[in-house]
């Protein structure tokens, strides 16, 4: 894609996306090539199939390819500049993980500054293993938080019934399926199906989360919002939050993965520990807390430091 699009010589970037700016009046912002603009969307659109990281980047640039200005065409080379700096991220699935489905919802509050809608961001895992994820401007304009964080659950809600259908074929029955939410109003809506008078104004089709709460197929729990991983497919961060939202939704650098795989350790030891011999690589952190356990930190720093020598 880099060399498609004459991209391989361009500076790297920390993150793929920063917030919209306001346009002064005086400001120019002249159309630029459609076809140019869509098919570097189109090369985007197939990458966020495995890189969770770029698909609200992804996403909000999506938006424009009708009539895609300067400034869009400067967001989407943002994106190639960061996948430049970051081509070997990937999805790290650890075999010694649980087998339990799990989900996480977010949205980001009348994100958009055109319409002023709000984005969903919705993750499913099974255990630590990040198995779908969902990035949409919702349609409907939220005259809340609170409703933008309810549209939001019941979005990841149906895709976590939907996966619990999946593995009923393969004879996992998956009841009771944890799903995180940031927002403790949204919480009490859900569990508290007689909010009649705060709820009237939210679409009746947004309320089954209701039904699949009371029937147990759903439980829905709050979680702090720094913890909060689906946090990374609802809005811009800077480069130390980025960093820790991709670390934390299960992705890792696979070259250095390699490094620490070909050692004939069978263990790893904590992130604190870690950071001393990987401080030049990105990852590390969802890497050593995938394990439960411990060795010291002397016996890896011999044996990484041995096959980065034999390289």
């Amino acid at each position: 894609m880099l060399t498609k699009f004459d991209m391989e010589s361009v500076r790297t970037a920390t993150t793929p996306y920063e917030a919209a700016k306001t346009k002064l009046k005086d400001e120019t912002d002249p159309p630029v090539n459609v076809h140019l603009y869509r098919s570097m969307i189109g090369s985007l659109m197939y990458l966020t199939a495995s890189r969770p990281d770029i698909m609200f980047a992804v996403s909000a640039c999506s938006r424009h390819q009708v009539t895609p200005l300067t400034s869009h065409l400067n967001a989407v080379k943002k994106i190639f500049k960061y996948l430049k700096g970051q081509p070997k991220l990937g999805l790290w699935y650890p075999k010694d993980s649980p087998f339990q489905l799990e989900a996480y919802s977010d949205s980001d509050y009348a994100g958009s500054h055109g319409d002023r809608k709000s984005t969903t961001g919705g993750c499913q895992f099974l255990g630590r293993r990040l198995i779908s994820w969902q990035c949409k401007k919702q349609t409907i304009v939220a005259t809340s938080s609170t409703e933008a964080e309810y549209v939001a659950a019941a979005s990841c809600c149906a895709q976590v019934l939907w996966i619990q259908n999946q593995l009923l074929d393969y004879g996992f029955n998956f009841m009771n399926t944890k799903i995180f939410i940031d927002n403790q109003s949204t919480i009490c809506i859900v569990k508290n199906p007689v909010f009649h008078q705060r709820t009237k104004h939210i679409e009746i089709r947004h309320h089954f989360i209701r039904d699949a709460n009371e029937k147990n197929l759903i439980q829905v729990l709050k979680i702090h919002t720094a913890d909060n991983v689906a946090d990374l497919l609802t809005k811009a961060f800077d480069g130390p939050r980025f960093k820790y939202l991709v670390v934390h939704i299960g992705m890792v650098d696979m070259v250095f993965c390699g490094i620490l795989l070909s050692c004939d350790c069978s263990h790893l030891f904590l992130l604190s520990q870690l950071s001393f011999c990987c401080a030049q690589f990105d990852i590390a952190g969802w890497l050593v807390s995938a394990t439960s356990h411990l060795v010291s930190a002397g016996s890896l720093q011999s044996c990484w430091c041995n096959n980065v020598s034999a390289e």
